[in-house]
């Protein structure tokens, strides 16, 4: 069921992009909640992703970070996308919920 946020949707981190044998990391496949083919997969293309942790360290009174990226295309058929981050994303992240903003839009 899709998140009741405005500004975002709610996704889970599923894995990195992979072959048999060899993993990329370098890209990451995102499930979007209520998002089950390939053309309600295109409306995300190049919106914004955020991965949010928290930290054991502050760092200016806050121990909340964001790993930022952006959908890059969509992946098979029943509404995974394929994802590119500034870092990429660390494995405790896997199963994880990422933010999926409704910016830039195109609308």
């Amino acid at each position: 069921m899709p998140s009741e946020h405005g500004h975002r949707r709610e996704g889970r981190h599923l894995s990195y992009q992979r072959s048999k044998r060899a993993v990329n990391p370098n890209t990451s496949l995102i499930k979007i909640d209520g998002v089950d083919n390939t053309e309600a997969a295109n409306f995300y293309l190049g919106k914004k992703v955020a991965f949010v942790y928290r930290a054991k360290r502050e760092v200016r009174g806050s121990n909340i970070r964001v790993i930022w990226g952006k959908v890059t295309r969509p992946h098979g058929n029943s509404g995974v996308v394929r994802a590119q981050f500034r870092h990429n994303l660390p494995p405790k992240s896997l199963g994880a919920t990422v933010r999926v903003m409704l910016y830039p839009s195109n609308i």
